[in-house]
């Protein structure tokens, strides 16, 4: 007798939140909508064998047409389960934080992207469709931050900021 699957089957994606400050300084995160009208971070499976961060660089590169972009580290992971073709999934998408310095952001229309608009904080966080997105956003945020004050100590002549010169 064939007994019936429980296990969820996993997948494994890779995203980027990507920011660029504006003018005023401010952090503006990039967004895309997708097919289903969602707003969200560029994100996709990773290739065999290709390391998450890869796998981040080219989905925010193949989803938004933005090229050059600066990794600045790991995020967080987040994790969720949906069902597909009768099947339930249990997902886990690592996503990692870009800038981009320059380039306009093109959606992927052939993929089912259709805009890709640049956000400031607290906008960005109303108008991402999920709550773990918005934990990232969160988090990605205070990341920002952080590389702000290090970008001001360093430019202020402070070369010490972490105590390691070379």
């Amino acid at each position: 007798m064939k007994r019936k699957q429980r296990r969820a089957q996993r997948e494994t994606s890779a995203g980027g939140v990507v920011f660029r400050r504006a003018p005023d300084g401010e952090p503006r995160f990039l967004l895309i909508r997708d097919a289903y009208r969602n707003w969200g971070f560029p994100k996709g499976h990773l290739e065999v064998a290709e390391p998450p961060a890869v796998a981040a660089r080219r989905e925010v590169g193949e989803e938004t047409g933005l090229g050059n972009l600066v990794l600045h580290g790991p995020i967080r992971v987040i994790d969720w389960y949906f069902r597909f073709g009768g099947k339930t999934i249990h997902k886990y998408c690592h996503f990692f934080l870009f800038e981009s310095k320059q380039g306009d952001p093109v959606p992927q229309t052939e993929e089912g992207i259709t805009d890709c608009a640049w956000h400031p904080g607290e906008a960005a966080r109303r108008t991402i469709s999920y709550d773990n997105a918005r934990a990232v956003l969160e988090q990605a945020t205070a990341m920002v931050q952080a590389l702000a004050h290090v970008e001001e100590g360093l430019g202020a002549g402070g070369g010490e900021a972490g105590g390691d010169a070379g």
